[in-house]
């Protein structure tokens, strides 16, 4: 049976997997809606992945902000930032690349790399100005299907200046256009020149932006995004074919290469999706940190704690 490789990537509103084979080559991808339950959301991954392939999986990785969660339910091999795992994904994807750009749900950041290796990145998790959910909720309030949302704002000819470095005052100010008068394609491509103005005005500041650009993440999907970062970085936008799952594909590779170096995979298998896992906390009260304590359990046991800084809030884990 052929090998591949598996990479999770939960964030806060989507769980992306995605499989490769030893090329490096995508067999496989799934994008789920996390909503809240990112225990639910890997299960249901695993599980859907489970009927999609019949291969060997011979390694895992996970990223994303509930990295450390996913590793544990899966037996990863190896759990990274998406800063490393968007980089990899990139690199693999086009060797030249010096800047990513990746625009999530929630977030958004730049990852400068060059020959290979990130030497600079910023990431935006405060404002939501600019993210897939401030686009999808602006679709919606003009009843507009956000596959077309970007295709509108090419059609603009004289889009008009949003003020776009606040979700708040980029909505207000779209109803305030309305108002006046333009249309809904300029408004549109005023709201994605000000989105991609906000981004580089901010995670741009005092970085060297050098093509090849890599535009990753579910936002590079829009087109009106990807022209207006064209037009204000005068250079060519790559978008790979796997944009919206490029965390995962650049775990998938990690985890490839963790297993040549230990030999084998930690991979429990898909049917460890079936068992029963809950978190807990708790308020370490053993000194003077106050660490907030995190355990999973599976069933009735402790399988994985961290968040204690000493090993005063240490919690005995359960082998079985």
């Amino acid at each position: 049976m052929s090998k591949g490789y598996m990479g999770i990537d939960v964030g806060s509103v989507s769980t992306n997997i995605a499989i490769i084979n030893e090329d490096k080559e995508v067999l496989e991808k799934l994008y789920l809606r996390t909503e809240g339950k990112p225990i639910r959301a890997i299960q249901e991954g695993m599980m859907r992945m489970k009927d999609k392939v019949d291969i060997e999986i011979g390694g895992v990785g996970a990223t994303g902000s509930a990295r450390n969660l996913a590793g544990v339910i899966v037996g990863a091999d190896v759990v990274k930032n998406e800063i490393t795992a968007h980089a990899v994904a990139a690199s693999t994807v086009n060797p030249e690349v010096q800047t990513v750009l990746e625009i999530g749900g929630q977030d958004s950041k730049i990852i400068i790399l060059r020959d290979g290796v990130v030497v600079d990145f910023a990431m935006n998790t405060v404002c939501a100005a600019g993210t897939g959910s401030f686009l999808d909720q602006q679709a919606s309030r003009l009843n507009i299907p956000i596959e077309e949302f970007g295709g509108l704002a090419l059609k603009g000819d004289n889009p008009v200046r949003i003020a776009g470095r606040c979700s708040v005052f980029a909505e207000s100010d779209m109803i305030h256009k309305q108002q006046l008068g333009h249309n809904l394609e300029d408004i549109i491509g005023g709201l994605c020149e000000a989105l991609v103005r906000n981004f580089l005005n901010n995670l741009g500041k005092g970085k060297e932006v050098l093509g090849p650009v890599v535009f990753q993440g579910g936002v590079a999907a829009n087109s009106g995004i990807r022209a207006a970062f064209e037009d204000a970085l005068d250079l060519e936008i790559i978008v790979p074919e796997y944009h919206n799952v490029m965390g995962a594909i650049g775990s998938a590779v990690l985890a490839q290469e963790a297993v040549k170096k230990k030999g084998e995979t930690s991979f429990k298998g898909f049917d460890s999706s079936g068992f029963n896992y809950h978190v807990s906390s708790f308020e370490c009260e053993k000194c003077s940190n106050s660490c907030e304590v995190i355990n999973i359990h599976q069933e009735d046991r402790i399988i994985a704690s961290w968040g204690s800084k000493c090993p005063k809030g240490e919690v005995v884990i359960s082998n079985g």
